[in-house]
């Protein structure tokens, strides 16, 4: 789930795979997560609650690709994976324009560092989008 306010992101937290028995289970545990715990913002006020702009994606399955010239900025989201550290970026965000940025913001976001580059691995996948 991605949360905005005014255009600005203001969380997003999700799951790759599921993790409660129904999608709307899913959504709501994420919505929570969303609001309450990334780290990259502080908790939503009570007060921001009429501001918030809520959008789903439902993930489809990912799959592992060679290299990134199998990834389209607009329709693929990608996971980065080095060992245990994970990242991932959904596709058609504005601001990331090439696949070097969605690849380059993952690896940022799993704690990969730029010299592990040729240590990750690729998957991509795509979404359904709900606004």
């Amino acid at each position: 789930m991605t949360l905005h306010i005014w255009g600005r992101l203001r969380g997003c937290i999700g799951t790759t795979e599921p993790t409660t028995k129904s999608i709307a289970r899913e959504i709501i545990q994420n919505g929570i997560s969303s609001c309450s715990r990334d780290p990259r913002f502080p908790p939503v006020r009570a007060d921001e609650l009429p501001l918030l702009e809520y959008s789903v994606d439902v993930l489809g399955a990912p799959e592992d690709i060679s290299s990134p010239e199998e990834l389209d900025v607009e329709r693929y989201g990608v996971i980065v994976s080095c060992g245990h550290r994970r990242g991932l970026l959904l596709p058609d965000l504005e601001g990331v324009d090439t696949v070097e940025e969605q690849i380059s913001i993952a690896m940022k976001k799993a704690g990969i560092a730029p010299g592990e580059r040729d240590k990750v691995s690729l998957q991509r996948f795509e979404v359904e989008r709900h606004v």
